[in-house]
């Protein structure tokens, strides 16, 4: 019996580090996989924005003021507004499915509930770099709520420097 226990104790040791090494390996690409309704709702208006990067708090806040989403009315049926709101905070940054979220929940004081992602002290000191300019006098991009535009890979939670590309005529990020 001892012999099993030791065995079994042995494979899941080994498991628990092949995951991990995975997950070092997928670095700030952790796979992410989209609800297809959140892609379908959301996505069709902007950015399906993975749900690590806001805690559940903004979630809450978001999905409770569909009807002002900012500016807009994105009002929803009352099951899919469930539907996506347990959806985002099931996955929001407590989670911890996804390596920036902890970050991410590191960057925003117990007391604050951000609303905006680009408005986070994670994100402006990410993007600290970046010229304001760059963002709101290119046609290609317009804001900083436009994460795909110079992150291609952003949908699959890919925010890689390695991977930047700036529209335009700044093309690939150089960081020196």
């Amino acid at each position: 019996m001892k012999t099993i226990a030791t065995a079994l104790t042995a494979g899941a040791i080994a498991l628990a580090s092949t995951l991990s090494a995975q997950a070092d390996r997928h670095g700030s690409s952790a796979p992410i996989t989209l609800d297809p309704t959140y892609i379908q709702e959301c996505g069709a208006c902007h950015t399906a924005y993975i749900p690590g990067l806001l805690p559940q708090r903004s979630w809450k806040k978001i999905m409770g003021d569909l009807g002002n989403h900012f500016g807009d009315d994105a009002s929803l049926d009352g099951a899919t507004q469930t539907q996506l709101t347990d959806y985002l905070i099931q996955n929001a940054a407590e989670s911890g499915i996804w390596r920036r979220s902890s970050r991410m929940i590191d960057s925003i004081p117990a007391d604050q509930t951000p609303a905006r992602i680009s408005e986070t002290r994670y994100i402006r000191r990410k993007h600290h770099e970046i010229d304001a300019r760059w963002i709101t006098a290119n046609p290609q991009i317009k804001t900083m709520a436009n994460c795909m535009a110079c992150h291609p890979g952003a949908q699959q939670g890919n925010f890689s420097e390695d991977n930047v590309v700036i529209p335009g005529r700044w093309g690939r990020w150089e960081d020196d």
